[in-house]
């Protein structure tokens, strides 16, 4: 180890070792900086990243710098889309060098890091995972904390996270043993005490040594030679090679360069180390995947949930810079127009920016004396834990704590004793965060947040950073400029409310559609609507939305990576879910539905339409068959209402449709995998799209014979299969009756009778009209079973229906509703209709005779009919009497239509042919009810 350091320092391109976010290495780094004012500052930070770094003085620390990757080549389809982050504190080393170069005249910045694409073509952890994984998150975590659940750490999203100077130690046993003799919990906490602390008042050379040091030791340590310490290695190849092509391509000299890197890289042994490397790495090339560069909000809770660190330890850091800034009086460097403090005036060190550096001299071992040193004993600061004391009380309180000035005493006491069991002369933030959970969380926690929690907050809170307008994408300014109308701040973090109304001011009506496109691509809570919708036809006249789009920033500024407009990006998501390799015929009807709902036009909703065509073509399951029948459903209602013509792809899927699903129903009426809904959405669709199905040339024949083939083996597909034999004809209601009679009447089968129903209650989507039978069955069941069978057989019933049948149990309900007596005193006297025995008396002569003159007295109605079967005989009164129609003779014209109805009313006799003039038909005959209903409606005499 001491010979890593040796080495380290002896290199004439000088080493800066950083910690990531670690006021000590910040604080070094801008006494370095304003002392040496190197004209180059090489940077461990990918290089494709390089141009962005501008854009931070339009920010609000804490953001990251993203690359993004939705379309990839040369990795595999399931990782998209890419994603790498490296998140920037004000607090970081890596923010001093960056402000310091891009507003100091003559320095040059230069990230010599491997490529966001090489991140991903170097990472071999997939291999055991099956996807990428986080660079830092392969560290124990922190055995004494648990995950934040706070929003704000979710900020980063499933990124791989690329940060300077992760110093962490890779050996388990290593680190225990460290936490056990640091009596520390964590190592948040070890880092904090015996790092931070010592380190923040050293001299720039003690700093150098002991980071080397650390590198050295964690490094050496670490278990194995797998592919993390081969990706180590080979990022350091990469970057002095990178350092060397650009020395040898500006002739800088090597004296006027700061290299800032982690202190695990900068004790690194490969052959490729300094500027006189012997070393020869070639750099391989990137794939043609294209990368998109931005800024997205961070927080401290996110940098500490992706790098394993424990929670409030990033708000510790912060508070602790601070501290040192006003202790040591070192002024920072900030990027000019940055939004915080002001920037400091430059000072006089800055006009030696141009001296050349003195040549470096031979620096003395401060190592060895910093190590045999005792550390320095801080005196106890009681103003500061007093304060810490009583806000904390405060914020108990707030939050819903019976906390008293009682506690605030007791967290005082208990944080200097704490301290002294654990060899400190000065509570750390640590020991009094202990404190206060030990003396004011009791057994339960009143409010949303702990005391742990709290004392996060107070000591800095979770600072949440926000990327501003002018650093935007371009989609994301778009989208503020278009609703700017609604006068709101839409970047403040937080819940908007913004109302539209749309008749008073039709210029709102542009901001609808932004805002509904906004729900259709971001998160659900970005842009919720309160009031109003949007369907195919209808559009709302006034709408109220819950807008949160600075919360959800970061996916905002993702969106601008796949297109300029939010028309773009949709239509750009519709065509990849149209044409991706899985998908589904339902999926591309949505997609159309949408293209139809946001973007209007008929273009792409044709295109997708045709597509849909082509996956319903190549589909051997009914899996999505209720999905497509909604669909389609909804889109004939849209193109009937709003369309002159329907277009021609949805005729062609209607056509396409019916003869697949007549392919398809009897292998589904067979198939176990095949549910009962599905096989009556394919029902639904044939009988619902069966007259513009005809209409378009197909054949009835095929959806007969399709029935006459289905043998299904289970109960409910056998009603079901009953009920579509029922609307074809093939089989009548009274058979239909029977049947269900002969299920209550057998014992073995009452068991299964749940099943049936639940078959028929299906059947209600092809075949409504059978609501009157279903509601006979259902009754008939309650009504004959003794409740031995009854009650032990209901709850299966019951659990059916809602399961199978849940959407459709309101058209059953309603028909009962409409059948059963409405009072309850009625229902003694109420008999059911299917029990009330018809009338077979046969008509007297008067009602034959009323009969005759109803047709008599409304020969515009037969001359209708007759013109539209082909009838040419005009209406007339036999001999000027208004009892012998002519028009008697249109009935005989026309046998099988009479015949048809004669099957359907349950009338064997054929029908007779010679009805002479003044007669009845025996038809009428058979079923005067029927005739006298019809007088009486058209008030016949």
């Amino acid at each position: 180890m001491v010979d890593d350091v040796d080495r380290a320092v002896a290199e004439p391109l000088e080493i800066f070792p950083v910690c990531h976010h670690s006021p000590a290495s910040a604080l070094a780094m801008a006494r370095r900086l304003r002392e040496k004012q190197p004209k180059v500052v090489y940077l461990e930070l990918c290089e494709d990243m390089a141009p962005l770094l501008t854009e931070l003085r339009n920010c609000r620390l804490p953001v990251a710098v993203q690359a993004f990757a939705s379309d990839i080549e040369g990795f595999p389809p399931d990782w998209a889309p890419l994603s790498v982050v490296a998140p920037i504190t004000e607090a970081s080393a890596e923010y001093q060098a960056v402000a310091y170069a891009l507003d100091t005249p003559g320095v040059e910045l230069v990230l010599v890091d491997r490529s966001s694409d090489h991140v991903f073509q170097w990472d071999t952890r997939h291999e055991q995972s099956g996807k990428p994984s986080a660079e830092a998150a392969e560290p124990p975590a922190e055995p004494s904390t648990e995950p934040s659940t706070e929003p704000e750490a979710a900020l980063h999203g499933e990124a791989v996270g690329v940060e300077i100077g992760d110093l962490r130690p890779r050996f388990a046993e290593l680190e225990q043993h460290l936490l056990r003799h640091g009596k520390v919990r964590h190592w948040s906490e070890w880092w904090h005490q015996y790092v931070e602390v010592p380190l923040g008042d050293s001299d720039h050379d003690t700093y150098r040594q002991v980071m080397f040091l650390i590198g050295s030791l964690f490094r050496r340590l670490a278990p194995g030679q797998g592919d993390r310490v081969r990706v180590d290695e080979d990022r350091e190849r990469y970057m002095w090679t990178r350092m060397r092509e650009h020395l040898a391509a500006t002739g800088t000299d090597p004296a006027d360069c700061l290299y800032v890197c982690g202190a695990f890289h900068a004790a690194s042994r490969v052959d490729e180390f300094g500027v006189h490397g012997t070393g020869g790495f070639t750099i391989s090339p990137r794939t043609a995947t294209t990368w998109q560069y931005g800024l997205i909000p961070s927080s401290h809770a996110a940098i500490e949930a992706q790098f394993g660190l424990a929670a409030g330890s990033v708000s510790i850091a912060a508070t602790e810079w601070a501290k040192n800034l006003k202790r040591t009086r070192v002024k920072p460097y900030r990027l000019e127009g940055q939004a915080g403090p002001k920037k400091p005036r430059p000072t006089k060190t800055a006009a030696r920016a141009t001296v050349p550096a003195p040549a470096p001299e031979a620096t003395e071992d401060r190592l060895s004396g910093f190590l045999q040193r005792p550390p320095a004993l801080h005196t106890l600061d009681e103003a500061e834990l007093l304060g810490w004391s009583v806000d904390i009380v405060r914020a108990a309180r707030r939050n819903g704590y019976l906390a008293s000035t009682a506690d605030a005493i007791a967290v005082f006491e208990t944080s200097i004793l704490l301290a002294a069991m654990r060899d400190r002369a000065k509570p750390t933030p640590y020991d009094f965060q202990d404190a206060a959970v030990t003396c004011i969380e009791k057994d339960t926690v009143p409010g949303r947040r702990d005391v742990r929690r709290l004392v996060e907050i107070m000591m800095g809170g979770d600072r949440i950073g926000q990327v501003g307008y002018d650093a935007l994408p371009p989609l994301a300014r778009d989208v503020h400029d278009r609703l700017a109308p609604l006068e709101l701040n839409l970047q403040q973090r937080g819940v908007r409310r913004a109302l539209l109304d749309m008749a008073s001011e039709p210029d709102l009506r542009s901001c609808s559609d932004v805002l509904w496109m906004l729900r259709r691509l971001l998160p659900p809570g970005a842009a919720r609507p309160v009031m109003g919708e949007r369907r195919l036809g209808e559009r709302s006249i006034q709408e109220s939305w819950d807008l949160s789009l600075g919360t959800h920033q970061r996916a905002l500024i993702e969106l601008g990576y796949e297109g300029v407009s939010l028309e773009q990006v949709l239509e750009q998501r519709l065509r990849r879910t149209a044409y991706g390799a899985q998908a589904t015929t339902a999926q591309v009807l949505a997609a159309v539905e949408d293209a139809t709902l946001y973007l209007g036009g008929r273009r792409l909703a044709d295109e997708l339409g045709t597509r849909a065509l082509e996956v319903l073509a190549g589909e051997r399951s009914v899996d999505g068959a209720p999905e497509v029948l909604r669909r389609v459903r909804g889109l004939l209602a849209y193109y009937r209402t709003a369309e002159p013509v329907l277009p021609p792809w949805i005729e062609s899927f209607v056509r396409a449709g019916y003869a697949h699903y007549c392919t398809l129903l009897p292998t589904a009426f067979r198939d176990e995998d095949a549910t009962v809904g599905q096989v009556a959405a394919m029902l639904g669709f044939l009988f619902g799209m069966e007259s513009l199905a005809l209409s378009l040339g197909c054949d009835r024949t095929q959806l007969e014979l399709a029935v006459a083939q289905s043998h299904p083996g289970d109960q409910a597909k056998t009603a079901l299969l009953w009920a579509a034999q029922v609307q074809l004809g093939t089989l009548s209601r009274g058979e239909l009756r029977a049947r269900c009679d002969e299920l209550l009447a057998n014992p073995l089968v009452v068991p299964s009778y749940p099943r049936y129903l639940s078959g028929f209650v299906h059947a209600l989507e092809p075949v409504p009209g059978l609501a009157d039978v279903v509601v006979e069955a259902v009754s008939n069941a309650f009504g004959r079973l003794p409740d031995a069978v009854l009650l032990p057989w209901l709850p299966t019933l019951i659990t059916t229906l809602r399961s199978n049948a849940a959407e459709l149990a309101p058209l059953l309900i309603r028909e009962a509703g409409r059948i059963f007596p409405a009072r309850l005193a009625a229902l003694d006297a109420w008999v059911p209709p299917w029990r009330a025995q018809p009338e077979t008396h046969a008509l007297p002569s008067s009602g034959a005779e009323r009969g005759a003159t109803l047709l008599a007295r409304y020969p515009e109605t037969c001359d209708a009919v007759a013109d539209l079967v082909g009838a040419g005989e005009a209406w007339a009164p036999a001999d000027g009497r208004a009892a012998g129609p002519t028009g008697v003779a249109l009935l005989s014209a026309h046998r099988a239509t009479c015949d048809a109805v004669a099957d359907l009313l349950g009338c064997p006799e054929p029908w007779a042919a010679a009805a002479s003039a003044g007669q009845a038909p025996p038809l009428t005959a058979r079923h005067p009810a029927t005739a006298h209903a019809v007088a009486e409606l058209l008030a016949a005499p």
